[in-house]
């Protein structure tokens, strides 16, 4: 049984030297950084982003305190490429993890990658990895390849409750399939009543606030990857039945499907991250730690409307690739700003290694940019232009074709591998994707497809889908 601990005082902001208490013993503390990822989450499911059925009160106090980014993108539509984009700061398509990778998948991160918590770790921070991975890949892949891409191998201090088999199509409830060991540890600091199965995403937060207790005073990188809200959907019964109760559960009367199950797992997502600002209260780290919630691609279509954008999951159109963002930094981060500026996951790479203080590797490309200075006044990026590659042997499930897209400005270019086919958007005036000007303005779509194909050159992009590699 843990030992409750009891509020104590601490200095967030210097690390200074008891004995010698001076200027020139004390130094500035980094900030802490959480990185709270949430799967499948799409665009219009919070509070701060319009979203009247479900109940996010927590994500929607993070916004009214933080920076709330309206056009962030995921680097990927599917999660795997997402996911090393964070890690490495790269294009999905230059480091070639271009899809979500499969038990038997020949792909994975490699460890030869340096990545982002290795570059705290050397600055000093305690580094963790609670929850989701899925960047490994060989999970049955033989045993002269199984494991290779494993979190443990990328340098991380604690990784807990990260899968070890592969997560196929999900398990909420202890014991999991796909944590055999995740028994081990004692499972009743989660607040669940001992006639209460074990609920996952309670644990993987239970798991967040104490990794934060343990190191409050140091500066920690906390990377919290929720397996919510992916399907199959499962929630804690007595929050189904709460959403199932609402008048407008279901398609409501604008059209919107009201998902209760979904309803019901991101509530759960939310109540941890009130318990993260708690716990960051309770010893004094708030003002001197960056929150960012984000998810890795948009919802999945047909589980949830994502209007006014078309699309979702495995698409390269906005409902895919557009996903809510919230960044909280108290003193350094403006408050209650609604930001138009587009951002993609890799920048979140040197956007914490520039709050960190800490250095890149030289000799890895950095493909993301800070956005450190919209945080300065500045209210724009020196970037105009962004880039997504998804190339497929065949079409799959969820309408994902083999793709590529590219954004410059209002325009967005959309280019289909197996057809050649090419679609044009004016996301200013056409958010929702609707009105394809590809053949009422064929300079513009030259110009983007030159420069998408320019692209794929010089970051040596393959055309081949990635499970022919």
């Amino acid at each position: 049984m843990r030992v409750a601990l009891l509020p104590v005082i601490i200095l967030p902001y210097t690390l200074c030297s008891v004995a010698h208490a001076s200027a020139q013993s004390c130094k500035v503390r980094p900030p802490n950084i959480v990185f709270i990822l949430a799967d499948d989450l799409g665009w219009r499911e919070l509070g701060a982003y319009g979203n009247r059925f479900n109940e996010t009160p927590n994500l929607d106090r993070l916004a009214a305190e933080g920076f709330t980014f309206m056009q962030a993108y995921a680097a990927a539509p599917v999660c795997s490429p997402s996911r090393a984009a964070f890690m490495t700061g790269q294009y999905p398509g230059r480091i070639g993890l271009t899809n979500y990778l499969e038990k038997d998948d020949r792909n994975y991160l490699r460890p030869e990658y340096t990545t982002i918590n290795e570059l705290l770790s050397r600055a000093g921070y305690r580094t963790a990895l609670i929850g989701k991975w899925h960047l490994t890949g060989d999970y049955e892949a033989g045993p002269d390849r199984k494991g290779l891409g494993r979190p443990q191998l990328h340098g991380w201090d604690e990784v807990i409750a990260s899968e070890t088999v592969y997560i196929g199509p999900g398990d909420y409830f202890y014991p999991y399939f796909f944590l055999p060991d995740l028994g081990q540890r004692a499972p009743e600091f989660t607040g669940r009543k001992p006639d209460e199965p074990e609920y996952l995403t309670d644990r993987l937060n239970a798991e967040a606030v104490e990794f934060i207790r343990r190191n409050r005073e140091r500066p920690f990188f906390l990377y919290l990857s929720h397996y919510s809200v992916h399907t199959q959907l499962v929630g804690k019964p007595e929050l189904l039945r709460k959403y199932q109760r609402k008048p407008e559960s279901g398609t409501n009367s604008r059209g919107e499907y009201n998902h209760p199950m979904l309803a019901a797992m991101l509530e759960s997502i939310d109540d941890g991250v009130g318990q993260i600002m708690r716990t960051l209260d309770e010893f004094g780290l708030a003002e001197n730690t960056l929150i960012v919630f984000t998810s890795d691609n948009g919802g999945e279509f047909g589980v949830t409307t994502m209007a006014p954008l078309w699309g979702g999951k495995s698409m390269v159109y906005e409902g895919g690739l557009r996903v809510p963002t919230i960044m909280r930094w108290p003193g350094k981060v403006p408050r209650g700003v609604k930001s138009d500026v587009a951002t993609i996951t890799a920048d979140y790479f040197p956007t914490f290694l520039e709050a960190a203080g800490a250095k890149p590797d030289a000799r890895q490309p950095v493909d993301g940019i800070s956005l450190m200075p919209l945080f300065k006044g500045g209210g724009s990026l020196r970037r105009d232009t962004l880039y997504w590659h998804y190339p497929l042997p065949k079409p799959r499930p969820l309408a994902a074709r083999s793709s590529g897209a590219i954004r410059r400005g209002v325009y967005k270019l959309i280019e289909f591998f197996d057809t050649g086919e090419v679609e044009l958007y004016n996301l200013r005036e056409d958010i929702g994707e609707q009105w394809n000007l590809a053949a009422r303005n064929q300079r513009k779509v030259a110009e983007l497809r030159s420069a998408l194909r320019e692209w794929r050159q010089r970051a040596k992009v393959s055309m081949r889908p990635m499970r022919e590699y």
